[in-house]
């Protein structure tokens, strides 16, 4: 499904592969203004991204792009996440980041908002992510409506 949503200034639109080049700019704008990214937008990443389009593992991957004038300058990524502890689908918060010369503008916030609608159509009641540590992440988290911060997160690298 292709849809674009006109959202507080920004136009928002599911990232598909054909968006691709959009996002590989918006990566470079993301490590020009910032230089914290821990990986590098070399061929490898460019492939692996590439593929995971045609890829069904990724089936339920849902991302969005926030598009000012004609460039990306916020993504979201999220993850739908069945499960039979209790026969639901929650989502999983993986990913949201805009440039940081476009922050405080509401660009997250309309990412969240397209995200929030798409999930509530997909009857999906519960988003979960991991909070950054920054304080600027954790006011952003916290003024959204309905969030609550609980719980510990745990990242387990599998080797």
């Amino acid at each position: 499904m292709r849809e674009e949503n006109r959202t507080g200034g920004f136009t928002v639109k599911q990232y598909t592969e054909n968006e691709l080049s959009d996002v590989l700019e918006f990566e470079t704008r993301l490590r020009d203004e910032e230089d914290v990214w821990g990986w590098d937008i070399d061929q490898n990443y460019v492939d692996s991204v590439a593929a995971s389009f045609a890829d069904a593992r990724f089936s339920n991957a849902l991302s969005l792009l926030a598009y000012e004038d004609s460039r990306v300058i916020g993504r979201i990524d999220a993850v739908l996440i069945p499960s039979h502890f209790d026969g639901s689908v929650k989502a999983y918060l993986d990913w949201i980041c805009v440039l940081k010369s476009r922050r405080h503008c509401g660009a997250a916030q309309a990412l969240m908002a397209a995200l929030l609608e798409r999930l509530k159509a997909l009857n999906v009641d519960t988003l979960i992510g991991l909070t950054a540590e920054n304080e600027e992440a954790q006011r952003f988290y916290k003024a959204v409506p309905n969030s609550i911060m609980r719980d510990t997160g745990i990242w387990i690298d599998i080797k």
